[in-house]
């Protein structure tokens, strides 16, 4: 491989995982949520409102870390509406979603014009912190080892998600919820506590995804910037059969596939560029068709929880 088309691959692996960033933070916050037995419709409105909270945050304080932790309180305050609807009112938790979705749509784009109308200015945001010496290494230097810190976070996050879940007495409770919530209630596990707390996370983390658009991508914050990917993130998580791992493979999968249709709008082939831009949602339609019947959620996801006591 030439020294230039070794350049090229780096900086494609690089792209995709860049890509590829607020659709994990997003699939890991449903992961949690979903394993909790709550279905999380809304990541796509929790995306969104990381995003413009987050740039809303740093352009008025000039802040950075005041953004993000302006965008992962009301990431976790949307998370709390969905599970006081869920969980508490036991309303419809697809409505209940698709309802955050559409009014998040509604309130950023409206608060948007009002915080953003003067200037439309780059906001600060994150520079990548290279590690010395590995960083120089080819392919896995720039890949691994000269990112963000949010992407370091992200590397954090994914064992720490897969330890806690699989390997520790809280995920044990976390996916008996999921799976038996009356059994985990008789055994004393409280299944309103842990389903709240799990949306909660999921809004926070989801959020995040948000922030990384506005801090990371663009720098700064534009309507309807999340553009589907809530709901690319969800596929990624059933793709991914609700593991963390191969949830963050899923979600690589979709950015390597929207950093191919963006290289290949760069060559100009004359290829119409609605077609490309429908390929990473092409390849997500894909994937769903392709694990259907094969991947299997948590027995409870989507079913309220009514105590015996209340249902006699």
């Amino acid at each position: 491989m030439t020294i230039n088309n070794l350049s090229f691959f780096s900086d494609y692996l690089v792209s995709s995982l860049s890509l590829s960033v607020p659709l994990a933070f997003a699939a890991i916050g449903g992961l949690w949520s979903e394993r909790s037995g709550v279905l999380n419709i809304a990541l796509e409105g929790m995306i969104l409102t990381g995003a413009f909270v987050s740039a809303a945050g740093v352009f008025l304080s000039g802040n950075v870390l005041l953004g993000i932790a302006a965008a992962l309180i009301a990431g976790g305050l949307v998370g709390l509406l969905h599970a006081f609807l869920c969980v508490t009112l036991r309303v419809d938790q697809l409505v209940s979603g698709l309802a955050i979705n559409l009014t998040a749509a509604g309130l950023t784009a409206f608060w948007a014009r009002v915080v953003f109308a003067t200037e439309n200015a780059q906001l600060p945001g994150f520079t990548n912190v290279g590690i010395p010496m590995l960083k120089n290494i080819p392919l896995l230097g720039p890949l691994l080892f000269n990112q963000d810190p949010m992407v370091y976070f992200l590397f954090l996050l994914i064992p720490l998600s897969t330890y806690l879940i699989f390997h520790s007495s809280l995920g044990l409770s976390l996916r008996a919820v999921g799976e038996y919530p009356r059994a985990a209630d008789t055994a004393g596990v409280s299944v309103i506590l842990f389903r709240y707390a799990s949306v909660i996370l999921s809004g926070c983390l989801a959020a995040l995804g948000g922030t990384y658009l506005t801090l990371v991508h663009i720098r700064f914050f534009t309507e309807g910037m999340s553009a589907g990917k809530g709901f690319i993130a969800l596929a990624a998580l059933i793709f991914g059969k609700w593991h963390p791992v191969w949830t963050f493979l899923a979600c690589l999968l979709f950015g390597a596939t929207e950093a191919l249709q963006l290289r290949i709008q760069a060559f100009n082939l004359h290829i119409p560029y609605q077609l490309l831009t429908m390929l990473p949602y092409l390849v997500a339609l894909f994937a769903m068709v392709g694990i259907a019947g094969k991947s299997t959620p948590p027995a409870a996801l989507g079913i309220p929880y009514v105590k015996e006591s209340r249902a006699q």
